[in-house]
């Protein structure tokens, strides 16, 4: 089969997803996919609605109208804050949208009357990583001003963590968010539907607390794909890590020295490197390189050593594992470095049924 190419396995990702809807189920917690590591892939969408999952979540309005496309029976909700340029688009294709403009919830309004359509939001907090939100201070002035938009169904707050700032959703920032839904709810009496908590990351928080408050509701992208939270990057008990396997295929194996020889100048990265004098070695280059992943992301799985890459070319030390020209190597792969590779044009999806 062609190389490089993605291995794609769908059991383990429906096994992932059944037991993740299980374990926060057990403490009231609705799990949104997200769906945005997968490009919107129907197939995959479909395995996550197929084992529960009943909105699916992705930062770009392309890949939601792919899944619709695609035929997947879902609700939609729109990940990242709308642009004002693409809002027709949201309030066609999105049932729900996280926001944290009014401007922006003023145009939602218009184009949902246009459409004689209901749009739900989503008003996100900013509580400490220092991406999108409205600050707390600020929250009961654009509520009320939400409130009173036609067209649109204010149905909850959330929030976001470890992903700009790498800020932990602890027990402290959750009792926080739960407070101000309550307080809210009190105030302008009230009833929000969804209390986002954050996505991955909230794995250990919700494993260490005895009570969530008023959390229901977390968006999970690497817990389903990946098998890991996102703070600290550890496996979840029972899931499976290795639903994705990147292959990548040798086309030069060579006795040459460890060390480059000549006069040295920055490279194709722009870098300076320094390189380490092992004597003669046996180097091995693979059709895959940095314009396709980031090196630093992936994990090989056979007994070699990534010595460096360009932007087409990855070089390995050969020496311990002697691996011949046409042979594959298996990779696994870090979150952003599988985000890269699967948007890669280069690399072949091989989706295992």
């Amino acid at each position: 089969m062609r190389t490089p190419r993605i291995d794609i396995d769908i059991r383990k990702i429906a096994f992932n997803t059944k037991q993740l809807k299980k374990i926060y189920g057990a403490k009231g917690i609705q799990i949104i996919g997200v769906t945005k590591l997968v490009q919107g892939n129907p197939v995959i969408a479909s395995v996550l609605v197929d084992n529960g999952i009943e909105i699916l979540a992705d930062s770009r309005i392309e890949n939601i109208i792919r899944m619709i496309k695609g035929g997947v029976q879902a609700e939609y909700l729109l990940l990242r804050t709308p642009s004002l340029s693409q809002v027709e688009e949201i309030v066609t294709y999105a049932n729900i949208s996280l926001n944290s403009e009014l401007s922006i919830l003023r145009e939602l309004s218009k184009y949902a009357l246009i459409r004689r359509i209901t749009h739900k939001v989503i008003l996100m907090l900013e509580l400490g990583d220092l991406r999108e939100g409205i600050m707390p201070l600020d929250i009961d002035s654009t509520v009320k001003e939400v409130l009173d938009l036609k067209g649109i169904d204010f149905i909850g707050i959330g929030s976001n963590f470890a992903c700009y700032g790498g800020i932990s959703p602890d027990i402290d920032k959750m009792n926080e968010l739960s407070s101000i839904a309550i307080r809210l709810e009190k105030k302008f009496k009230i009833t929000l539907t969804i209390i986002s908590g954050g996505n991955s990351a909230n794995y250990n928080w919700f494993k260490s607390s005895k009570s969530i408050g008023r959390i229901n509701n977390l968006r999970l992208g690497e817990s389903i794909f990946l098998g890991r939270e996102s703070l600290c990057r550890e496996k979840i008990p029972t899931l499976f890590t290795d639903a994705f396997t990147l292959v990548a295929e040798i086309i030069e194996t060579k006795i040459k020295p460890s060390k480059p020889y000549g006069k040295v100048y920055k490279n194709a990265n722009g870098q300076i490197e320094k390189f380490k004098d092992m004597g003669l070695i046996n180097r091995g280059i693979l059709a895959i390189g940095r314009q396709d992943v980031p090196v630093l992301g992936i994990i090989p799985r056979e007994n070699i050593l990534i010595l460096g890459a360009s932007s087409d070319h990855i070089v390995i030390d050969n020496t311990k594992s002697n691996l011949k020209v046409g042979d594959t190597i298996e990779f696994s792969l870090r979150y952003m470095a599988l985000l890269r590779a699967l948007n890669s044009s280069y690399i072949t999806k091989n989706i295992i049924i």
